[in-house]
């Protein structure tokens, strides 16, 4: 069987096994893998370690993710502000188009951001502080939003000017320093509801290390893109 070039997305291949294979040149992304403590053995060999070695050596501060305490979440915010300084610094250096490209199907740039503010609404100003219409109209939620039960014309249509994105996404990135920096250790484990599955419970901090793995996982796709497109020429 000739499966060369076929793309999987969206599926589930937990404990498949492959025996006998040509796997040059598979190119795989699972963002579940490294959080859950997965397996993935390549002729024998787990290669997570080595692939979170290297996720780590290459995203300087990820390793914060996962913080426990106000003050490290603070540092943990800190370098994840950084980290896209750092990329924006690029992408504005990048050729006038690359905002508004897609790499086989993904979000755009500019659309990245768009959904990261829609992340840091529902995790911080409506889940955390439980604010009754917590979404800028620039957000962008991911499929499967209105079946959850939410509204989508909370969010204004068509595509917006790049400079607007970046107003509000600076403007959501504020709020979570600024909330970060009063945070005490009491508040952590304020219970709240979880905003996609209302019988399930989360405290203060999982909602933060939400937001902290929706920055980080978003980073990296655009970083991988943003190489496509360089090497695109």
């Amino acid at each position: 069987m000739d499966l060369s070039g076929s793309r999987y997305s969206d599926c589930i291949l937990t404990d498949a096994v492959m025996r006998g294979v040509d796997a040059r040149g598979i190119d795989i992304d699972d963002p579940w893998l490294l959080r859950d403590g997965g397996v993935l053995r390549v002729n024998g060999v787990d290669v997570v370690p080595f692939v979170r070695d290297q996720l780590l050596r290459r995203f300087p501060g990820m390793a914060l993710m996962r913080a426990a305490d106000p003050e490290g979440l603070r540092a943990a915010w800190a370098a994840v502000e950084h980290a896209w300084e750092s990329t924006l610094e690029r992408v504005a250096a990048m050729t006038a188009g690359t905002i508004g490209a897609s790499v086989d199907g993904e979000w755009s740039f500019a659309q990245t951001l768009r959904h990261l503010v829609m992340a840091t609404d529902i995790w911080l100003r409506r889940t955390i502080l439980g604010i009754e219409a917590p979404f800028h109209p620039l957000g962008l939620p991911f499929d499967g939003y209105a079946e959850a039960g939410y509204d989508a014309s909370a969010f204004a249509p068509g595509v917006p000017e790049y400079a607007e994105v970046l107003k509000a996404r600076a403007g959501r990135l504020a709020m979570v320093r600024e909330f970060l920096a009063e945070l005490d250790h009491d508040e952590l484990g304020e219970a709240k509801q979880n905003p996609w599955n209302p019988e399930s419970s989360e405290n203060t901090r999982s909602c933060l290390h939400v937001i902290l793995l929706e920055e980080w996982e978003h980073l990296r796709f655009a970083v991988r893109d943003l190489d496509a497109l360089e090497n695109r020429g």
